[in-house]
């Protein structure tokens, strides 16, 4: 499909790079069969092929009103579309930048978005990205949780419901990686940090953190601030330089957002002369912990233990980060399996459970249907135990059942003793 940018896109690598993609799009429809939005909706614009329509008309000077802006925010950039895709089209990508459009176009209109979502949208960045902030702030709400209304107790988890950290591995190795802790990760589930590092210990691999690492970047980026995503990337590979020279063999990935986001600083970077280089390098040596363990799948089964009673059986969630981001599929099942445990996938697993980063803040009732619909179908398989690969993910589902919900690391954690 032929776009004819708008003066003000002309020349302009994003504006560029959406054309591109835009003109890969065949208005087949296969992504509307599998859109969450559309489903739930029925609205052709509510549906990837839909949007593309729609920046397509802003990418080429149309008028931009609130209503384009409202059918790209209910996107929940599962990219889900991008797996259907016969033609390759990087939807998630082109809706990062269509949605910067559309507010810098509404913004220079003197059409702003209401206060209140402007300080959602403001809270969420400043205070996600810092944990010297969320977790005091965590703690807090949990001891006020009986009394917060239910929208807001959904997001704060029950201390009882969070397992104790355990210890981080001490000894020393000559095989080393690096893992980035990230933002909430560590007050909302502080045992998934330590585990991934004592499994790793436990496969004579040193785990290794740069305390100068930061958010990965990705709320910033989703939620329009390109500016102040790509400083935090900056900022993690400025931290992660020395141990790279110093020769660390991957980056770990335990949340699979994280993962998405730092696999795409080589391309997001690439017109950066001062960290294009690294960045790919950075983009180059990511790895979700599900692509590392495979590797060492014999050793695994030589060390592992018998399966806790509460999980001989699991239903497994892979996170849209995991499947469509980073087009990971069976590894995380493969393993399980291996180790002698009982997984199941639920009907139509490739949809989203409605976490999608801030999407469950910014859009609560159609990321709670979709939560409610991924938790009815999990349970349909009967399982002990419920396991994901993401943080986001596994807060969202948690709020809605009192079937336990964990990360998958953190049963081989337990299986490896």
């Amino acid at each position: 499909m032929q776009t004819t940018l708008a003066e003000f896109l002309r020349d302009t690598p994003e504006g560029e790079e959406a054309k591109s993609i835009v003109g890969k799009c065949v208005h087949c429809g296969f992504c509307t069969a599998t859109c969450p939005t559309y489903q739930l909706l029925g609205d052709e614009l509510d549906g990837p092929r839909g949007r593309i329509y729609l920046m397509k008309q802003m990418l080429e000077g149309h008028p931009v009103t609130e209503s384009t802006r409202l059918h790209l925010d209910r996107c929940l950039t599962c990219r889900n579309c991008e797996s259907t895709c016969p033609s390759g089209v990087r939807y998630g990508r082109l809706v990062d930048i269509g949605r910067k459009v559309v507010d810098d176009v509404l913004a220079d209109a003197g059409v702003e978005r209401p206060a209140n979502e402007r300080f959602k949208r403001w809270a969420l960045r400043e205070s996600l990205t810092r944990p010297a902030l969320f977790r005091p702030a965590l703690r807090m709400g949990q001891l006020v949780r009986p009394l917060l209304p239910q929208t807001l107790r959904n997001k704060v988890p029950a201390a009882a419901k969070m397992a104790a950290p355990g210890k981080w591995p001490t000894a020393t190795h000559a095989r080393k990686m690096l893992l980035l802790e990230g933002c909430v990760q560590p007050a909302m589930s502080p045992n998934i940090n330590p585990a991934t590092a004592r499994v790793l210990d436990r496969l004579g691999v040193q785990t290794v953190v740069a305390r100068e690492a930061g958010c990965c970047g990705a709320i910033r980026f989703h939620t329009g601030d390109h500016a102040g995503g790509l400083d935090n990337m900056r900022a993690n590979i400025d931290a992660w330089w020395p141990h790279i020279q110093a020769g660390v063999e991957a980056i770990v990935m335990n949340a699979s957002g994280c993962g998405a986001m730092v696999k795409d600083y080589g391309h997001l970077l690439r017109d950066d002369p001062a960290y294009a280089e690294r960045a790919a390098r950075v983009s180059e040596l990511t790895r979700d912990i599900s692509e590392i363990l495979p590797a060492f799948s014999d050793e695994l089964h030589r060390l592992a233990g018998a399966v806790p009673r509460s999980s001989r059986r699991i239903a497994w969630h892979p996170p849209c980060t995991l499947q469509h981001g980073q087009q990971i599929r069976g590894k995380v099942e493969g393993l399980l399996t291996g180790l002698g445990i009982e997984v199941k996938l639920c009907a139509d697993n490739h949809l989203c459970c409605g976490s999608a980063g801030t999407y469950s803040v910014l859009q609560p009732e159609l990321s709670y249907r979709l939560r409610d619909d991924k938790l009815a179908r999990l349970q349909a398989t009967s399982p002990e135990t419920i396991v994901s690969a993401n943080i986001g993910c596994i807060t969202h589902l948690q709020s809605g059942t009192d079937t336990p919900v964990m990360h998958w690391v953190e049963l081989v954690d337990r299986m490896l003793g």
